[in-house]
């Protein structure tokens, strides 16, 4: 994509220079387990890559960019597909790579099931939030990254210029023009007291602080809707282990929480990571503005950003 295409700004939207220099992870990292709705163990692989290649997954030799163009809406996950290849629960794996600034990755990523379709892989749950994801790209580091050329690119924003907003029944994703990033989000759930109504506010969303205040929130589930959910064929693979988990009449059945407002925090994860589709050519993703979701999901957050792409489904 031609840089010019790429950052040209639009109603709601204007590309600028950061002065900052686009980054990769400094060297290889790995990360495997068992991934959350097919229950199959797979592999995911970290390596560096060229600035202006932005996010992308290998599968084989097949390449899907972390772009919201690819995009495909399922249930309980954010799904990417490109070619007839699909790459499920991408969105703790991208949270965690945007909030640390990793603006070019290559994600290698193969599931060990000897009768899986290749075609279909699942980024592992691991522990059900990003704070594995986060410790992975400390430890491997971060370096300036550089083109085919052996030079450097500077990395772009997106500035939100006027507000903009999607809305499901009384479900929304509203942004507002901002100096700085700042993001709220808000749950309730009524029938289930121990979780009720929650918000979560942060700004800026940086590094250290997405690390001590949002990575470890792990991914919940509702006890009573379990079975519902594996009888549709989904979380096989979920557990304790991964996952915090509510009953409406007992409360939590597996506590201590992280945080109070832990599945609050849960949702802003998530949505970091679905913002991060906003991204092209080793931008930031997420675009500088005060966003506020509510009751929101996937799609949703799908939706917003095809708003500020001017893509339409």
């Amino acid at each position: 994509m031609a840089l010019s295409v790429a950052f040209k700004s639009s109603a709601y939207v204007s590309w600028m220079a950061t002065g900052k220099l686009q980054k990769t992870i400094a060297k290889c990292t790995q990360k495997s387990g068992v991934a959350l709705h097919s229950g199959k163990f797979a592999t995911v692989r970290l390596l560096p890559e060229l600035a202006g290649k932005g996010r992308h997954f290998d599968i084989g030799s097949n390449c899907i960019p972390a772009s919201i163009k690819f995009f495909e809406q399922s249930p309980l996950c954010t799904t990417l597909c490109a070619n007839g290849f699909k790459v499920r629960t991408v969105e703790h794996l991208l949270s965690a790579l945007e909030a640390a600034d990793v603006d070019n990755c290559r994600i290698e990523i193969a599931s060990s099931s000897d009768d899986s379709d290749d075609r279909v892989v699942e980024v592992p749950i691991l522990d059900g939030s990003a704070r594995e994801w986060v410790e992975s790209i400390q430890k491997a580091g971060l370096e300036d990254a550089v083109d085919q050329n052996g030079n450097n690119c500077e990395k772009m924003v997106p500035f939100l210029n006027e507000p903009v907003h999607v809305w499901r029944n009384d479900s929304f994703v509203a942004a507002f023009p901002s100096p700085t990033v700042h993001i709220t989000g808000g749950i309730n759930f009524p029938q289930v007291p121990h979780i009720g109504c929650q918000w979560f506010s942060s700004a800026p969303i940086d590094s250290p602080l997405y690390a001590t205040e949002i990575a470890s929130s792990r991914t919940f589930c509702i006890y009573e809707e379990v079975e519902k959910m594996r009888n549709a064929g989904l979380i096989k693979g979920g557990s304790v282990e991964n996952a915090i988990i509510c009953s409406a009449s007992k409360g939590w059945l597996n506590p201590p929480l992280h945080f109070p407002n832990e599945p609050c925090r849960h949702k802003v994860l998530d949505l970091i990571g679905d913002l991060s589709l906003f991204a092209r050519c080793g931008s930031q993703g997420v675009p500088v503005a005060h966003i506020i979701a509510y009751k929101a999901g996937h799609a949703l957050h799908a939706e917003f950003v095809r708003c500020l792409s001017k893509i339409r489904s």
